[in-house]
């Protein structure tokens, strides 16, 4: 088994971060699942509406992204310091934090997801859809937060694979239910939101299952205190994360609105297909970052700082392959990814095949910033992380999606994540330069 204090070659930590990768990348999948069914057997309203109302709803499962990430870059400096029932009291904590926080978040948004549709533009039956599907799937919020803070938080406790079983439970629970509900019984958008609601149930629940018994973890729930300090700490430190799923959730509504004014519903539905194949792809460097996270706060935890060099390095190295790689897949299945999920309509298809001509270049760049943000995380350097993020997430893209249309119209609007994620990568490596002395990964 690997641990974190393991010398780590390319292998190594391909092996180790490969469970977190594989979670995210099925974790990603439920939106896809549901929106390949939603499509071909609802219709595009409904397939429009899940498109539209999916960034609100993954905004309230950021909340598991901050703790997950800001939680397990403590927890495991706490463990490379060798103080592990401090680290189950910290990871404890954690946990009943985020139970709580979904809970409240399921009553406010079962309370404000019409006026918020509303506000960004859906009317009529695409706004009746975006309320069904999107009541439906907060009954499940606070197991989707748990999910996502468990899958950062597994790795932590030197269960990657576990996690990764978990996972892929879920997902596949998931898409066995989107094809019975949907495709068979016929239940429409209720069936589709209930089929996600039940896979996340399973990422979230199983795990609170394993880790409140014995287990043979690094972690285990046990009794805390509310650590009010450790707590803040935890939160800025993961704000990052936080800052960069809740502005890329903003960034798709202002998308949207956006491609209603150039294009109307297809718009937004050519956009769904790019958003399905993003998360997909995004989710290899997030799952790489964040599964590689735990070992950078161990050795920095530790003052191993050649071991830490060396990560940096070859994390950087497979980033430039998993990048490359992506822009050649991505050119290679624009059209038959295109075809599941719009080819019952020859005008919806060319729009979406044109998009994926332009958008696919922008994963040459998102993972450098990607990773670069997780490794100031990793150092417990959230406001750095949190600056990247912010500017990659937020101020870029909204600068960009809001000035390219004026000049190049709806094609503007495809090429804006591209100029937004090569200014990302200009700022992320600047910071990383800047601050190489500091944490000791450069000279």
């Amino acid at each position: 088994m690997i641990q974190l204090s393991d010398h780590f070659n390319y292998t190594r930590l391909l092996k180790f971060t490969a469970p977190s990768i594989i979670m995210l990348i099925f974790t990603s999948i439920y939106g896809v699942v549901d929106g390949f069914f939603v499509s071909n057997f609802v219709g595009k309203t409904a397939f429009t509406a899940v498109n539209f109302i999916m960034p609100v709803l993954m905004i309230l499962g950021c909340v598991g992204f901050m703790f997950g990430t800001g939680g397990s870059a403590w927890i495991a400096k706490t463990l490379g310091e060798g103080r592990r029932e401090k680290a189950n009291e910290l990871f404890s904590l954690l946990i009943y934090v985020s139970i709580v926080c979904g809970v409240v978040l399921l009553v406010l948004g079962f309370l404000f997801i019409r006026p918020i549709a509303a506000f960004l533009g859906a009317e009529g039956q695409m706004l009746k859809d975006c309320v069904v599907y999107g009541r439906v799937c907060l009954l499940a919020v606070p197991a989707y937060i748990l999910q996502f803070e468990f899958q950062c938080l597994f790795a932590t406790a030197g269960k990657p694979k576990l996690g990764l079983y978990v996972t892929l439970l879920a997902g596949c629970t998931n898409a066995v239910l989107d094809a019975v509900f949907v495709a068979a019984f016929r239940w429409g958008l209720p069936g589709a939101a209930g089929a996600t609601a039940i896979g996340q149930c399973v990422g979230g629940i199983l795990p609170l299952v394993y880790f409140s018994r014995p287990n043979l973890s690094l972690l285990r729930l046990t009794k805390t205190s509310f650590d009010g300090r450790a707590l803040w700490r935890v939160c800025t430190n993961g704000s990052s994360e936080l800052l960069s799923n809740i502005s890329a959730s903003v960034v798709s509504m202002l998308y949207n609105v956006q491609l209603l004014k150039y294009a109307g519903e297809d718009g937004v539905a050519a956009y769904g297909v790019l958003m399905y194949v993003s998360l997909v792809f995004l989710a290899v460097f997030l799952g790489f970052s964040v599964g590689g996270a735990p070992v950078i706060s161990y050795h920095n935890g530790a003052r191993n700082y050649g071991e830490l060099k060396g990560l940096l390095r070859k994390s950087l190295v497979i980033v430039t392959v998993f990048a490359g790689g992506m822009l050649i897949t991505a050119h290679v299945l624009a059209k038959p990814l295109s075809v599941m999920f719009v080819g019952y309509s020859e005008e919806l298809l060319e729009m979406t095949l044109q998009a994926f001509g332009i958008y696919k270049y922008s994963f040459m760049f998102a993972g450098f910033a990607i990773f670069i943000s997780a490794f100031f995380t990793a150092l417990n350097d959230g406001l750095t992380s949190a600056i990247v993020s912010f500017l990659r997430t937020l101020v870029f893209q909204v600068l960009a999606v809001l000035l390219l249309p004026l000049v190049w119209g709806l094609n503007g609007i495809w090429l804006s994540i591209v100029m937004a994620e090569v200014m990302a990568v200009l700022v992320a490596v600047l910071f990383l330069v800047g601050k190489g002395k500091n944490y000791h990964y450069l000279g």
